[in-house]
């Protein structure tokens, strides 16, 4: 229902990044014969035919890093092939395949996704004639590519078309109603020792995850399937996320992998604070997250009871919070004492208010006339003496929902003013307490010629 992604893989110096920007047409990814200079995941919205989907370019997988970052990223590559509905991978047509393509071949075969294979650099007939080698690590459509020489990427793009999932109905633009009756998946997040096993027991009414007062009970993520007032929901118990320097072994540091891993698959995600404790950096790395995963999310302060009984009040917390956190402001809190079941169901149906708003669609109309009336409220500064113009707006997504505007230029529009858009649009639209994804892509010629005319 979001975006559909394809991530761009492959091993190191085959020419991802190349080719990300060759079907971007923009130079948004930095090309160097080194092998390993793409770290961290880039991503690109693309409009081909009738679909919107993200390109997704990651480092080169195998990669042994001059500033010993592979954990990093390896853990941008993770995130990367996780998100991804499609990969793209890339293979040296020149050198052919090479033991560390079988390598992330054998990486690439239990994801079970859709794969489409760029033989790129194909320079000759010769080479690409050679290409079909690479069909021996995957049964995918196979494409000879040479961003050198310009050729393939049209047969390159309307092969990853075909692969991807079907258009929804909601992406169509329809303006169909979604399927009734999703299960929702809920994450409970929080550092160690914050009570979200003692939760979903008490949202179960049974024993059905350990408690102990043992920090760190829980090592990896749980699904546990609940019915609560006749409807179905998922909830992913998570093992409770220690700063890095303090992970004592490999089970502590899956772990909080799995918690990130849950935040990604989870439709909404409540963040546990202990009202006892102050907000650590662990619980800024999650929240971080979250906000990176377009989550919606609740601020979940448990332990009420004890922070009661030092005469705390939930008018405190619910500030320290906003100060802590500046950029959520349209999370929902909720205090609860889990341990005693109170305000634990109030909590759940919250949940379920989020997870209807993130899956609302709104129609292009209402969208631009909310856009309009921004601008003629607020307009954006001008900037190198131009003014900002956004020509067009529409949903192009729901679980976030996701929003391209179309504008002159999308470097005109400062952070500011991009954070009261958002302000504007949840004011406007049925989003109050989500996170809405926003996109600012310039019009294209055509477009623009046509207006003219």
């Amino acid at each position: 229902m979001s975006v559909p992604k394809i991530a761009i893989v492959g091993r190191p110096n085959v020419g991802k990044s190349s080719l990300f920007n060759w079907l971007a047409g923009e130079r948004l990814s930095i090309v160097d014969p080194t092998a390993g200079v793409t770290r961290d995941r880039l991503t690109h919205l693309m409009h081909e035919g009738d679909r919107y989907f993200e390109l997704i370019d990651t480092g080169g997988i195998g990669i042994v890093d001059s500033d010993a970052l592979e954990e990093e990223i390896e853990g941008q590559i993770r995130v990367g092939l996780e998100m991804a509905d499609v990969l793209l991978f890339v293979g040296d047509a020149q050198t052919g395949v090479m033991p560390l393509d079988e390598e992330v071949a054998r990486r690439l075969h239990p994801l079970g996704k859709p794969v489409v294979i760029a033989a790129n650099k194909c320079d000759s007939p010769k080479v690409e004639s050679d290409a079909a080698e690479f069909l021996g690590l995957f049964d995918a459509p196979l494409v000879p590519t040479t961003v050198k020489s310009n050729r393939g990427r049209e047969a390159l793009l309307a092969a990853l078309l075909e692969a991807l999932p079907p258009a929804g109905e909601h992406e169509a633009g329809s303006g169909a109603e979604l399927a009734s009756d999703p299960v929702m998946k809920l994450a409970v997040v929080g550092r160690r020792n914050v009570g979200k096993s003692t939760f979903l027991n008490s949202l179960a009414g049974e024993e059905r995850v350990i408690v102990s007062e043992i920090a760190g009970t829980t090592r990896d993520s749980i699904d546990l399937r609940f019915e609560v007032d006749g409807r179905a929901l998922v909830a992913i118990d998570t093992p409770g996320v220690r700063r890095k320097k303090s992970l004592a072994n490999d089970v502590e540091y899956y772990g909080t992998v799995r918690a990130q891993q849950s935040i990604r698959r989870a439709d909404v995600v409540l963040m546990t604070f202990d009202a006892t404790r102050t907000i650590s950096k662990v619980d800024k790395q999650l929240v971080a997250d979250i906000v990176e995963a377009h989550k919606p999310c609740i601020f979940v302060v448990n332990k009420w009871d004890l922070a009661l009984a030092a005469d705390m009040t939930s008018e405190r917390w619910a500030d320290y919070l906003e100060k802590t956190f500046a950029n959520m402001r349209f999370v929902p809190v909720a205090f609860l004492t889990s341990q005693a079941g109170r305000n634990v169901r109030p909590v759940v149906d919250l949940a379920q208010s989020l997870f209807k708003q993130a899956r609302e669609r709104v129609g292009t109309g209402r969208v631009n006339a909310v856009v309009r009336a921004a601008m003629e409220k607020n307009p954006p500064p001008m900037k190198k003496n131009r003014r900002p113009k956004i020509f067009f707006a529409t949903q192009v997504a729901v679980t976030p929902p996701t929003i391209v505007l179309k504008c002159n230029e999308p470097a005109l529009f400062g952070d500011d003013w991009k954070r009261y858009l958002l302000t504007q649009l949840r004011d406007q639209l049925p989003y109050p307490e989500i996170p809405i994804r926003l996109y600012f892509r310039p019009r294209a010629k055509d477009d623009a010629e046509a207006n003219r005319r």
